[in-house]
């Protein structure tokens, strides 16, 4: 929790196509400037600008793009979301919540966050239902993240893995100070498809691009997964 008289970090003020910049960076968890120009639908020298001038107000930090095999000459510049970008999005409202949650005694706390995941299965599976296909119902579960705010897609490797992907971590700064929140979330995956096993694989609270869950679907009659 904030002490009195902490310095709050105010972000520069971003216009909407740099908000959409930021955003299309969240998505991808780090972005080249073809990335942007192609998800916007901007020139390239367009997209290096507006990357530019958010690097030089501190919310993009800029790195060397990881080589693809056999690739010559200089690498691509990625960016990606700098540490004062972070309150442009989504945090439902989480320094507030934490001061509130300080007044509860531990017990009441838990009760509160396993609360919050059963009303959440609750309403998933009734969405869920109207699925038929297993396929679908990832599909659908990733969108309920993404109207929560997580910025969630679902990425399907050739080699049959299939993950969702949460950009965004809506609950970032609950997560920080109270761990139940990150245990809640997955046993909400879990619970709203128990079809599938679900692991996670990368955490943004320990300093990854994002929060992303394999999904392999389980094969009743062997009680195997597959994917």
């Amino acid at each position: 929790m904030s002490e009195p008289g902490t310095p709050v970090s105010v972000p520069p003020p971003v216009t909407a196509t740099q908000r959409s910049v930021l955003y299309a960076v969240r998505r991808r968890g780090e972005a080249t400037v073809a990335d942007i120009a192609d998800a916007l639908g901007i020139t390239i020298s367009g997209a290096r600008q507006h990357l530019l001038a958010l690097v030089d107000d501190g919310l993009l930090e800029a790195g060397d793009a990881a080589r693809a095999p056999g690739q010559q000459g200089r690498p691509e510049r990625a960016y990606s979301i700098a540490a004062p970008a972070e309150s442009l999005f989504p945090r439902a409202y989480g320094e507030l919540t934490n001061q509130l949650l300080g007044f509860l005694p531990a017990a009441a706390v838990n009760d509160a966050f396993q609360s919050r995941r059963d009303v959440r299965i609750d309403a998933a599976r009734a969405r869920l239902a109207t699925k038929r296909t297993f396929d679908a119902k990832v599909d659908e579960l990733a969108r309920i993240l993404d109207q929560d705010g997580y910025l969630a897609a679902v990425e399907r490797d050739a080699d049959g893995t299939v993950r969702i992907v949460e950009r965004n971590c809506a609950i970032f700064a609950v997560a920080g100070e109270h761990p139940q929140a990150c245990s809640t979330e997955i046993e909400f995956l879990r619970a709203a498809l128990p079809e599938a096993e679900i692991d996670r694989q990368t955490h943004m609270l320990a300093g990854a691009h994002s929060c992303s869950y394999v999904v392999r679907r389980r094969d009743v009659r062997r009680g195997s997964r597959t994917m």
